[in-house]
């Protein structure tokens, strides 16, 4: 009991910190608002801290210790849904279960590609599939908590691998009615007069900066500039006329009344998105799957470049 508690505890945390609303919080947990104001005042005092400050009547945002706190818990989850999946295979004799990683704006195309890869050694596979934003789905891996992850603009490092498959532009989300909504092609110094909405540095951190430092670039002088975590988040900014939002994939998959989308014709802002494994993880189910996966995905462009991830004997 005190298990499941804790675990809805925990969701209710996370939701929140996700969705910065009560009410858009509430409605995805599928329970009342006041239910999850008692939910998050609860957790608050039985560890003694402020996880999250009130903007307006509608708005909320998670303290410097509601970021880490928040941070934690998707790990804490993490193992707790991975320990009930692999008993519940354990159980039913289901075989092996590979874990991978996805970040919340991935192309819908290569989920559905993930399900429909079978490999003849493993037939009884089954695969957990785990939405994290990019930073968290690299400690992930590195940690051993995922087996393989998809990751945009993964960092240099050391203890990954990393096989390009696409490449993934920008683009930006603008009033119907904004200057350039017309325009075939937009660039950064067609956005120089507005404020910038973009995701949060946390879930992209080389996609966010590589934004800033190309408007630097420019010469455009920022003014304030607003961090979100889903594009639903940054699509109502923009709705409500608080600027142009800068986003990855995931914004052209969403439609919302009085907001046009284009892609972004900055050439320097085109990023990598690859599969990522642990540099030194040798499991034959694992890099066999990424070689399937990538087999299909692959472009010509990238088909020169060598795939470096290692496979067991």
């Amino acid at each position: 009991m005190y298990f499941d508690v804790e675990t809805r505890l925990l969701r209710a945390v996370i939701t929140l910190a996700e969705e910065l609303s009560f009410t858009r919080a509430a409605h995805k947990l599928n329970i009342s608002q006041p239910a999850l104001t008692k939910q998050i005042i609860e957790i608050e005092r039985q560890h003694r801290v402020h996880l999250f400050t009130r903007r307006n009547k509608k708005r909320v945002e998670p303290t410097d210790v509601g970021l880490i706190f928040v941070e934690e818990s998707r790990g804490a989850l993490l193992h707790i849904d991975r320990a009930v999946q692999f008993a519940c295979a354990t159980r039913d004799g289901s075989g092996r279960i590979l874990t991978m990683g996805h970040s919340p704006e991935a192309d819908l195309g290569w989920i559905s590609s993930i399900l429909a890869i079978r490999l003849p050694l493993y037939p009884k596979l089954r695969i957990q599939l785990i939405s994290e934003f990019s930073s968290e789905l690299v400690r992930s891996v590195m940690a051993g908590d995922l087996d393989l992850a998809l990751v945009t603009a993964p960092p240099e490092n050391s203890r990954i691998t990393a096989a390009a498959f696409a490449r993934t532009h920008l683009y930006v989300a603008l009033a119907e009615n904004h200057p350039a909504a017309q325009k075939e092609n937009i660039g950064l110094q067609d956005l120089a007069g507005d404020e910038w909405i973009l995701l949060a540095r946390r879930a992209h951190p080389l996609v966010h900066d590589a934004i800033i430092d190309a408007a630097k670039r420019d010469g455009i002088a920022l003014g304030q500039t607003h961090e979100v975590h889903t594009a639903q988040q940054a699509f109502h900014l923009v709705r409500e006329r608080v600027g142009v939002a800068i986003l990855t994939k995931c914004a052209v998959d969403v439609s919302v009344r009085g907001v046009v989308v284009k892609s972004l014709s900055d050439t320097s802002l085109r990023f990598e998105t690859c599969v990522i494994i642990r540099a030194d993880n040798d499991s034959r189910l694992t890099n066999e799957f990424a070689r399937s996966f990538l087999r299909r995905h692959q472009p010509r462009i990238l088909q020169s470049k060598q795939m470096e991830l290692s496979l067991s004997a």
